[in-house]
């Protein structure tokens, strides 16, 4: 990124011996929405929680727009933030809600009305300006904490799990809600969450935290379709992970010799060498079914048994045994049907896998 807007320089913290992020670089431009995605405990929160003020930081720098944060109070960052739980106060209308923040800032009430209707129209809520939180939906009361941290128009705004709370329904149209107020106002987000296809669905970049320090930040396709490494592979998505040794290096293309003598060749990372361990990455999705008679030509190909087949809703995920292990593909639904016992053949092309450091 050209545009460091924001910069995260060797960004430490513990809590007492407890080392929850470690020597953490990371940068982030203007108008650009980043997802600190990971499990539980892997130091995404509390980077968040560093960048907004609600907690210190140990080492390290943080910078906005060329200004060091470390030492500057919560309230004078100009961040809006986005808690889980809403945090509305229920004795105030969804206006006055609103309105907080620009009273605490001590905007002239002239500006206020409007600036809150304003908030309020942009997330389709100037209708219910008059009512109380609790008449409003948990999608509806998450809208106006949206509002509330646009109102006074930060320079970032910050998400922590903001739609955690919502059923599966909601939660996937505020996702698309949230991503088009991002590209029609460019803002900058950071959006923290543990939930892969929320970071897959909303994110320019997703930055992948594991033990307080980022596996990988890139796109999103960039980090489904070549994780860095087998926690990214495995973490983000389902794949499957067939181990063997590099036979053969051509330019961006390996050849990995599984156990039994199979041959596969896939892209890879840079920097394999002949006899190198190493992983194959196959996302289920990627994987074609034939029949054992079916006539086949190329390379990449695998036999087994259908041990298990689940049916789920619009695809087939097919469970095969073969000599690298047990796989697990993902087939359309009205594709063919393949009986348990049955004896298929996968295969799948070069530019489907990716070759990884085990």
């Amino acid at each position: 990124m050209t545009d460091s807007f924001m910069r995260f320089d060797k960004v430490t913290k513990d809590y007492g011996s407890v080392r929850v992020v470690e020597d953490l670089d990371l940068t982030i431009a203007r108008g650009e929405f980043v997802s600190l995605l990971g499990p539980s405990g892997s130091g995404k929160t509390t980077l968040l929680m560093m960048l907004a003020g609600f907690e210190s930081v140990t080492a390290g720098a943080i910078t906005l727009d060329g200004q060091r944060l470390n030492d500057v109070p919560t309230y004078k960052r100009d961040m809006g933030v986005v808690f889980q739980n809403y945090a509305l106060f229920p004795h105030m209308t969804i206006a006055r809600n609103v309105a907080f923040p620009l009273e605490m800032r001590g905007t002239p009430k002239s500006e206020i009305a409007t600036r809150v209707k304003r908030a309020l129209d942009m997330v389709q809520l100037g209708h219910l300006s008059d009512r109380m939180p609790g008449q409003l939906s948990g999608g509806q009361q998450q809208r106006v904490a949206l509002a509330r941290s646009l109102v006074f128009e930060p320079r970032v705004v910050l998400m922590d799990e903001p739609l955690g709370a919502l059923d599966k329904q909601l939660r996937e149209q505020m996702q698309l809600d949230i991503r088009e107020l991002h590209h029609r106002l460019g803002l900058t987000i950071i959006f923290v969450t543990h939930d892969q296809d929320e970071a897959l669905t909303m994110s320019d970049r997703i930055a992948v935290f594991n033990k307080g320090q980022i596996q990988q930040c890139a796109s999103p396709r960039q980090v489904y379709d070549h994780p860095a490494n087998r926690f990214v592979a495995e973490f983000i998505g389902e794949t499957n992970l067939l181990a063997g040794k590099v036979s053969g290096v051509d330019g961006g293309r390996v050849a990995l010799t599984l156990p039994d003598g199979s041959v596969l060749q896939a892209d890879g990372a840079p920097g394999f060498s002949v006899g190198d361990d190493a992983l194959l990455s196959l996302r289920p999705e990627r994987i074609d079914l034939h029949g054992p008679a079916d006539a086949l030509t190329g390379l990449n190909t695998l036999r087994g048994d259908v041990a298990d087949t689940i049916y789920q809703g619009d695809h087939l995920r097919i469970v095969i045994v073969t000599a690298a292990g047990r796989i697990i593909a993902r087939v359309p639904r009205k594709a063919a049907e393949w009986p348990n016992g049955s004896q298929v053949v996968l295969s799948f092309r070069p530019t489907d896998g990716w070759v990884i450091a085990p």
